[in-house]
């Protein structure tokens, strides 16, 4: 029975190496990777170019520069994270296709409700840091709507986006967990920078 279990044991990692060898390969990661790394750093030099023209609203809402990068890595965080767990939940087998699936659901829904709640406690921060270090504010609820705006448009558009890559990804045969996360914040870095932009014209035309 030792003999048994002791030759089983041995071949497990050889089991792994069969199944996951490419997958975890040095040059599987690069070649899926590396493109998409390239995409994500062009991405963010045109979410700086996009903020470099907001100058005047910039100098029209006082506290927008301090509020606009905070934009941007919420942005990140939260549907880079989306994309991770979509990706986890794919290679479970949670998730085959775009469809009902309460698994697909309740990722996207949990992503749009962290977007609404973080973007207002966000605003408030902006507008409180932003007093606190003696700089003019356009205020509170001024802020908060900015961030309220841009965050949760582009938090669905970015849960969109995730879902999108991630199940087509698998169909032409990549690993989303190397393509999905960089796609993300390459797209989420300019669509958030768009939003603001948006949320910042809105705001003033009110």
């Amino acid at each position: 029975m030792g003999t048994k279990n002791s030759d089983y044991g041995a071949e497990i990692p050889e089991l792994i190496e069969d199944c996951f060898g490419e997958y975890a390969s040095i040059r599987s990661i690069v070649n899926e990777a590396l493109p998409f790394e390239i995409m994500a750093t062009f991405g963010g030099v045109i979410a700086g170019i996009i903020l470099s023209g907001m100058a005047e609203e910039i100098e029209l809402i006082p506290g927008l520069i301090v509020i606009a990068p905070a934009v941007m890595g919420l942005r990140g965080n939260i549907s880079c994270t989306l994309g991770s767990r979509l990706g986890s939940a794919i290679h479970l087998g949670l998730i085959t296709k775009l469809e009902r699936n309460p698994e697909l659901i309740n990722n996207i829904s949990g992503s749009l409700l962290l977007s609404l709640f973080l973007s207002i406690f966000l605003g408030l921060m902006g507008h409180y840091i932003t007093v606190a270090l003696g700089l003019p504010s356009a205020g509170a609820v001024i802020l908060t709507l900015i961030a309220v705006i841009s965050g949760v448009l582009s938090g669905i558009i970015l849960a969109i986006v995730a879902a999108l890559l991630s199940v087509g990804m698998v169909k032409y045969g990549f690993d989303p967990d190397n393509i999905v996360t960089p796609a993300i914040a390459t797209i989420g870095d300019i669509v958030a920078m768009l939003m603001l932009f948006l949320a910042a014209k809105v705001v003033l035309l009110i």
